[in-house]
């Protein structure tokens, strides 16, 4: 029906032309012409009919239903990607009233419609992306990588398909000969197929999610992962610095993950207090009776000198010598203190690891470890926390005869000088 229409006005144009006495030719010229832009025009009112209609009627509906997904794909263009097909339909229904360039203008045709193809599968693609984003899943299982090998896929076969009209062979036949060049394809894709398969791995051992914070040395990189594509995983730093690390390397290379700090609820507090050794005495009954003014030791205290006073006996010690027997050192009742300073204490985790420790003694003095856990992963209260803890630490010391080491720097040299001058 439509080449019918249009050999009918064709006709007309002839029979308008003839009188004028032009040449044949001429004629034939002219009459092909005017019918190459009417059905240009065509194309054009038909497409301007489609986007300024039917597009803005079906944009009024997207925008006032209560669906949320359709509006992904309003705003991905699809609809007026899909409105381009119109042109090709409307060529190709036409192409048979101009016989001697129809295979030029079906291959045309072919190579436009496989443009527009691809551009509805990439409005698809993104439109299926963005909803994913929506879901909780995609924090933990992100498809951005895979989103992007089905891209290159759907490139290839389009770009194979637009060769194959342009040599007129069967897409076939290019594939076989693609067949020869695969290790080309494989040196020129290399990093595409090793983030693809990278991130394969990634999302199937859950090793890393968007959102979560990772250390890696190795790329200078510590922050939070706000992408992972198919070649590449992003971190913005904590100096808000963004490090693109390649998504292969996240497979081969080590990296420190701290998800599973943050689903704990707590932070591990790793610090030592170093003691100079030569502060470190047995407890006076001077020095228990005032550790029974802590509130925090009166419990401990009476205990403690119940027990050893009780083992002391049953061993008939001689008490005499300070050495005999068991006693309460201040270091001791010091480790007590923290012990019970920290269960009491309002962001310190219970039921995670809690312990006080001595480490092996250094030139530094001996270390006084505190192994604890926070209530919150939150890095500024986390180190509020820790600070404040250590404060008091460092401040309560000298009440239990305790020094803390510190090496002795250009004042304490002039001052030993200044005394051994006097």
């Amino acid at each position: 029906m439509p080449v019918e229409v249009l050999n009918l006005m064709r006709d007309m144009i002839t029979s308008l032309l003839q009188p004028t006495g032009l040449d044949t030719s001429i004629i034939d010229l002219l009459t092909s012409l005017i019918t190459v832009i009417v059905v240009i025009l065509l194309c054009v009112l038909g497409r301007i009919f489609i986007k300024h209609t039917l597009i803005r009627l079906i944009s009024r509906i997207i925008r006032n239903n209560r669906l949320a997904w359709d509006d992904f794909l309003l705003n991905r263009r699809l609809f007026d990607r899909i409105s381009h097909l119109l042109p090709p339909i409307v060529i190709s229904l036409f192409s048979p009233s101009f016989p001697a360039i129809k295979n030029w203008i079906e291959k045309g045709v072919n190579i436009y419609f496989a443009v527009v193809i691809y551009l509805i599968i990439d409005s698809l693609l993104n439109s299926a992306h963005d909803i994913y984003q929506t879901h909780k899943v995609s924090k933990t299982r992100p498809i951005k990588g895979f989103i992007q090998a089905l891209k290159i896929a759907v490139i290839l076969t389009e770009g194979i398909i637009v060769i194959s009209q342009l040599i007129n062979r069967s897409p076939l036949v290019i594939l076989g000969g693609i067949g020869a060049l695969t290790a080309v394809f494989l040196l020129i894709f290399q990093d595409s197929l090793l983030g693809f398969v990278a991130g394969i791995q990634l999302a199937a051992n859950d090793m890393v999610r968007i959102g979560d914070w990772i250390e890696m040395p190795k790329y200078n990189a510590e922050g939070v992962v706000t992408e992972i594509t198919l070649t590449t995983v992003k971190i913005e730093n904590f100096d808000k610095t963004i490090s693109t690390i390649p998504a292969h390397s996240m497979i081969n290379d080590s990296f420190k993950n701290w998800r599973g700090m943050e689903t704990s609820g707590g932070r591990r507090i790793k610090r030592s207090i170093y003691i100079d050794t030569n502060s470190i005495v047995l407890c006076s009954e001077e020095m228990l009776e005032r550790f029974k003014g802590i509130e925090l030791l009166r419990d401990y205290i009476e205990q403690k000198e119940k027990e050893i006073a009780d083992y002391n006996a049953s061993h008939n010690i001689n008490l005499e010598e300070p050495a005999n027997g068991r006693r309460l050192t201040n270091i001791g009742t010091f480790r007590a203190y923290i012990m019970n300073y920290l269960k009491n204490h309002a962001h310190i985790q219970r039921d995670m690891p809690l312990m006080v420790r001595q480490l092996a003694a250094e030139g530094r003095g001996l270390p006084l470890e505190v192994y604890a856990f926070t209530n919150t992963t939150k890095w500024a209260l986390y180190e509020n926390i820790q600070s404040d803890i250590f404060d008091h630490l460092y401040a309560v010391a000298p009440r239990f005869g305790l020094n803390i080491f510190q090496e002795p720097s250009g004042k304490d040299f002039s001052k030993a000088l200044d005394s051994s001058k006097k």
